[in-house]
């Protein structure tokens, strides 16, 4: 809990205006009022686009050229807003450091990520090289970074991101400042590291009176963590108050509409049963939780012929220092046409090598990739083309995966052509018909991924997927960086896809709640191995592995009140 009263973050009256072309504005955030005493957790909440990014990056001035602000930001008695450069430069990284949502997009690709984590200690506090380093290390070793003294000289792309959002946290903190803002710091990271973050965020925060400003769409991590809550709906605030209040007794409509909607340890659903609730507008301001409804019961998986057979797969790597490392170890598994695998375990667990492996945009080192009666591990790269139409990706970074020089339209023309034999009027009806399809207006298609919310640039990767009528879909954390609502939307539209054009999923995430909900049958991996298989169901009430039984353990566990809602 906060330690004492006097606010260290004041806040009043906090506009936000974005200038676009000609004379139109967008009001990004409005009038918004909150302060955060020393030692306190405020953790701000609501779907994408609300606004919660945009508050952030206005604390530290952080946003671009077309951006106005107005009203006041107080920090320590001092108008942020009135501060000149140098005096802003000081309080960046030093008095306030922050914790950015995409890690990829916020690592210079061109550094290690120990040099950019020394950087910040030699610029704020004057270390030596050599006593920058060893800071770095004991910063890395705090984060559990495995191998930190390898580690310390790897490059962003070395990393998993789960390990890259880890060093994002490192630098932010290694200078101890007195307030962090933590944009979805654990969003990529597996369960039990996210509860060490957690714990270690908590514990800098009683031991520094360090205060927290915490973004997350995760209500359970919320409810366990913070002293107080912010609700943001289109820019303004809709209700604040103690966690445990804000919880139990929701005041607005869209409090208790993100409640609904929120998938937690306490929620036993699955996606046969019953559609997730959604958030629906009803007027300017009103909301009501909605309950989709199918036009037809979700088909079982079928039995008999395998759609994708792995034997013994594995997939190695050279070490620097000589030697191979097995990212993937000698894994087996079946999925069946019309079944969804979900696959689960902590960041650097070769989950996403896997994957990777798997739709052969990496080799595999020995093993068979039988798809469909063809074992696709043994196909040359030219013969391996035909068949990639068939299997495709979503990716975890919806923004990193997309170019920003391309907008919608171009992005999946570029995929019909490579595999589809379509003139021009047909591809632009099929580009037509699939951005309508996964909720998008078709008149979005000219817009480029950086004039997206994260929840609209995850239904474009969706789409770049679904354009060729794949059979498999690998959805490697599709819904990771994605607030409540918005991740109800995005599961219930991936089971009405799979109902309407007959999909098998492989579905990779971190988030046991969401697996247990989305997936038939579940496998449990650490260190390149599959240590447990089993029903979506039978895995969380009766783990046998001792690894599963921890990642269950770490997950965060809602207010007594919510486990039966």
């Amino acid at each position: 809990m906060a330690e004492q009263n006097t606010p260290l973050l004041d806040v009043r009256g906090l506009n936000v205006h974005f200038d676009g072309r000609g004379e139109t504005s967008h009001h990004a955030v409005r009038n918004l009022d909150f302060s955060l005493a020393q030692g306190e957790t405020l953790a701000l909440v609501g779907e994408s686009g609300c606004g919660k990014s945009t508050t952030a990056l206005a604390l530290l001035r952080l946003l671009g050229p077309n951006a106005r602000l107005s009203g006041s930001i107080a920090f320590e008695g001092h108008d942020i807003l009135g501060l000149d450069l140098p005096a802003l430069r000081q309080l960046r990284g030093r008095a306030i450091s922050m914790v950015f949502q995409e890690p990829m997009t916020s690592l210079n690709p061109v550094h290690t990520v120990g040099a950019q984590i020394a950087e910040t200690l030699r610029l704020h506090q004057g270390l030596s090289r050599e006593a920058a380093r060893r800071r770095t290390l004991e910063m890395l070793e705090l984060v559990e970074i495995p191998e930190p003294q390898r580690r310390i000289d790897d490059y962003p792309h070395h990393l998993s991101g789960g390990q890259r959002q880890r060093v994002m946290i490192a630098m932010a903190v290694a200078c101890q400042p007195r307030l962090l803002v933590a944009d979805e710091p654990t969003t990529a990271l597996d369960v039990t590291v996210q509860a060490h973050i957690l714990r270690l965020l908590d514990r800098l925060r009683r031991e520094l009176s360090m205060s927290l400003l915490l973004i997350t769409h995760d209500l359970a991590v919320v409810s366990q963590w913070a002293d107080r809550v912010l609700v943001m709906f289109d820019g303004a605030k809709v209700e604040e108050g103690p966690a445990r209040q804000v919880f139990t007794q929701p005041q607005h409509p869209y409090a208790q509409g993100l409640l609904g909607a929120s998938l937690h340890a306490g929620k036993e659903v699955h996606y046969r049963d019953s559609p997730l609730p959604e958030i629906r507008r009803t007027g300017a301001q009103g909301f009501r939780l909605v309950t989709p409804q199918r036009s037809a019961p979700v088909p079982a998986a079928q039995a008999g012929q395998p759609l994708l057979s792995v034997e013994s797969l594995r997939t190695s790597y050279a070490r620097r220092e000589g030697g191979l490392f097995h990212a993937v170890d000698g894994v087996s598994f079946t999925i069946a046409p019309g079944e969804t695998l979900g696959l689960v375990g902590e960041s650097g667990c070769g989950k996403s090598s896997l994957s990777r492996t798997l739709s052969r945009l990496v080799p595999s080192s020995s093993g068979r990739i039988v798809f469909d009666g063809v074992d696709l591990a043994r196909l040359r790269e030219r013969e391996v083309k035909p068949w990639r139409r068939r299997i495709q990706m979503v990716f975890q970074d919806p923004y990193a995966s997309l170019n920003p020089r391309r907008n919608v339209h171009d992005t999946l023309d570029a995929v019909l052509r490579l595999h589809e034999p379509l003139d021009t009027p047909a591809r632009a009806a099929r580009i037509r018909q699939t951005l309508e399809r996964v909720g998008l207006p078709a008149a979005t298609a000219s817009r480029f991924p950086h004039e997206f919310s994260g929840g609209q640039r995850q239904r474009i990767g969706i789409a770049r997927a679904l354009i060729v009528r794949p059979s498999l879909v690998i959805l490697d954390e599709p819904v990771s960086a994605l607030d409540v609502s918005i991740q109800a939307q995005i599961l219930n539209l991936l089971v009405e896809l799979k109902q309407d054009f007959g999909l098998s999923y492989l579905f990779i995430s971190h988030d046991l709640s969401v697996v247990r909900y989305i997936s038939d049958r579940v496998l449990v991996m650490h260190q390149g191995k599959i240590v447990e298989e089993g029903g979506h169901a039978e895995i969380w009430r009766a783990p046998r592995h001792a690894y599963t039984q921890s990642l269950i353990a770490a997950v965060p566990k809602p207010l007594p009140e919510l486990q039966a809602a």
